[in-house]
């Protein structure tokens, strides 16, 4: 009598395993092939990471021009649509944006996390958003591992601009503010090349994902810088304080406003998050920008 084979006896799931898989993720670059999910199915994961703040700022430059003061700029970030951030929030982060009637809006990068599947729906909850001025972006370092032509390509299609290592002029009542935008810090940003062409003494607003490029920047003379890429760190411990540090030297330059020669950045804690679904004490924000000029009115 042939000998009856036990079924294969099934393993208990480990604690490891969720770590593994996050740190699989990482080590890949942060792309997975998983399906476009429900936004029903991520009711656990807004609960954990709904809410942010609209934190205002009065940005003084030391070059403006008069139909530029009081320019209204929203900044959006690190969105990184996917199973950590369902469509539904996103829309509700679209309808706050366009409440707030912006003249322009620049989102610094990360659309995706992970999976191609959401190239396009991100792209198309984004083409609901208005500004006056319109909207322009760069791509950040998860773009490019997803595929940053096809990002591109996506988001243009939505009437997004996305600047990558060029520059575009906005006119006011017959005056003229210049927006570069670069690629991400380790994807061949070209600042050289997103600001030749701008007159020397114009007044320039860069969009760099990535706050490292500051130093640079600040060797230009570029007014303004608005990254993203630090998340803030995303979780802030008592005493301990984030991966970034806790002090405020260790800070600069990774989140909120600094000023390096007469450069002025600010970096976004921005929308979404990465590895993990959990913000603490580092809520996300959508940065609310009002320019004026550092010298009287003529």
């Amino acid at each position: 009598m042939k000998k009856r084979q036990s079924p294969e006896r099934r393993r208990r799931p480990r604690l490891a395993d969720p770590i593994h898989r996050l740190t699989t993720r990482w080590r890949s670059g942060g792309v997975e092939k998983y399906p476009l999910g429900k936004d029903g199915t991520n009711r656990a994961l807004q609960r954990m990471g709904s809410g942010f703040e609209i934190t205002h700022h009065h940005i003084r430059l030391e070059v403006l021009p008069e139909a530029f003061r009081g320019f209204r700029i929203i900044q959006l970030s690190d969105i990184h649509h996917g199973v950590f951030l369902p469509g539904e929030m996103l829309r509700h982060v679209v309808e706050t944006v366009n409440e707030l009637e912006p003249d322009l809006v620049a989102v610094t990068g990360d659309f995706v996390t992970y999976s191609r599947a959401y190239i396009d729906p991100v792209a198309e909850i984004l083409a609901h958003v208005r500004a006056k001025h319109g909207v322009f972006a760069v791509l950040g370092n998860h773009d490019f591992r997803v595929g940053a032509e096809e990002i591109s390509h996506s988001l243009e299609g939505a009437g997004i601009e996305v600047l990558r290592n060029t520059h575009t002029r906005l006119r006011r009542r017959g005056q003229s503010l210049y927006l570069a935008g670069i690629d991400d810090w380790h994807y061949r940003p070209d600042l050289a090349r997103a600001i030749r062409g701008i007159p020397k003494d114009a007044s320039t607003i860069l969009l760099s994902h990535n706050p490292a490029i500051i130093r640079a920047a600040a060797k230009e003379n570029i007014g303004l810088v608005l990254s993203g890429h630090t998340h803030g760190g995303q979780v802030n411990l008592p005493f301990l304080g984030t991966i970034w540090g806790r002090s405020p030297e260790q800070l600069r330059f990774k989140v909120g406003w600094a000023k390096l020669g007469h450069t002025q950045i600010y970096v976004s804690r921005g929308i979404g998050t990465i590895v993990l679904p959990l913000r603490f004490r580092c809520p996300a924000e959508i940065p609310y920008l009002a320019l004026d000029s550092l010298h009287p009115a003529a």
